[in-house]
């Protein structure tokens, strides 16, 4: 029997998510953990200061930190050259068993250097990873999966799994808990986000399913959110000349954690944030940087300046 909880954002990612899925991984009760979109584009901050931990993850599943069976999934699309070198830096971090404890789903889309030399948009503001053009092969079905690397894969000493087959192969008898990590956000969707400023793949928690887990194996759904809204990206996000905002972005140290880029900031959208927990189907809401409001000095509801002092 599978139980899933599921950690999605809410916003334009950047929320907080890695930090929620590590806090939540040291419960120490999950069987599995599962990346279910997204690629290298995608960024999860981590810090313990109890064990000297300040890592940022990309396509690697939070759960191998902890040594539990992780899987890239289906959904994901994977640049086997940047995850060698991510491997390899968790490694010079100490963690010298992860490759044994993680997966590569068969049918996951490999980035090639083509999709990165496509991937220059410079009106959207993309990381530049090839993610764009990576699905956009998928989806007119002249992609390569990694089953297409298989040689390569094996020779990082990593395993390709069929996870539907192997989640669907479990004996329904027994209960294992399943922690499935989202990236991106609600406002980067592909269906519902600012298209076309949003990435290419659905961020939604319903997307599980791609990755061989039933939805209604849904237990909890972790909405992530900041009290306050950021982007990465080339769209006109960030009013101009808001000394507050600025105060805000250098309070909040707002830079992507995949490109370095500077976030834009602004007022909480709670419009958008409502759709957002509603086509999550969130059970829970985690608001991260609450005391970024209180370090900037100041707040603003409706146009009014607040001091928090």
């Amino acid at each position: 029997m599978l139980l899933t909880d599921v950690i999605i954002g809410l916003q334009h990612g950047d929320e907080g998510k890695g930090k929620i899925a590590y806090n939540i991984l040291k419960r120490g009760k999950y069987s599995y953990c599962i990346r279910f979109n997204g690629g290298p584009n995608a960024g999860h901050s981590i810090k313990d200061k109890e064990k000297n931990i300040d890592i940022v993850l990309h396509q690697v599943p939070c759960g191998v930190l902890f040594g539990i069976t992780s899987i890239i999934g289906s959904g994901c699309v994977v640049d086997l050259l940047k995850l060698q070198t991510e491997l390899e830096y968790l490694e010079n971090k100490g963690f010298s068993d992860i490759r044994t404890h993680l997966y590569l789903a068969f049918n996951a889309h490999v980035i090639g250097r083509q999709h990165i030399m496509l991937d220059n948009d410079s009106i959207i503001g993309t990381t530049g990873s090839g993610i764009g053009p990576c699905y956009s092969d998928k989806y007119k079905r002249i992609g390569k999966r990694c089953i297409d690397f298989q040689k390569t894969i094996e020779s990082m000493k990593l395993q390709l799994i069929n996870p539907l087959s192997y989640f669907a192969s479990l004996p329904s008898h027994v209960k294992y808990e399943v922690l499935c990590e989202g990236a991106q956000g609600f406002s980067l969707d592909i269906d519902w986000g600012d298209y076309p400023y949003c990435t290419s793949s659905s961020c939604i928690a319903s997307c599980i399913s791609t990755s061989g887990i039933p939805h209604k194996s849904i237990r909890c759904v972790y909405g992530c959110c900041k009290l306050y809204d950021t982007y990465v990206g080339n769209k006109p996000f960030q009013p101009k000349n808001n000394e507050l905002l600025e105060t805000l972005a250098e309070a909040g140290q707002e830079f992507g954690s995949t490109t370095g880029r500077k976030r834009q900031c602004n007022w909480l959208n709670m419009d958008s944030l409502k759709q957002a927990i509603f086509i999550n189907g969130c059970t829970h809401v985690i608001a991260n940087k609450c005391d970024i409001i209180e370090k900037s000095r100041a707040f603003v509801i409706d146009g009014k300046k607040f001091n928090t002092f």
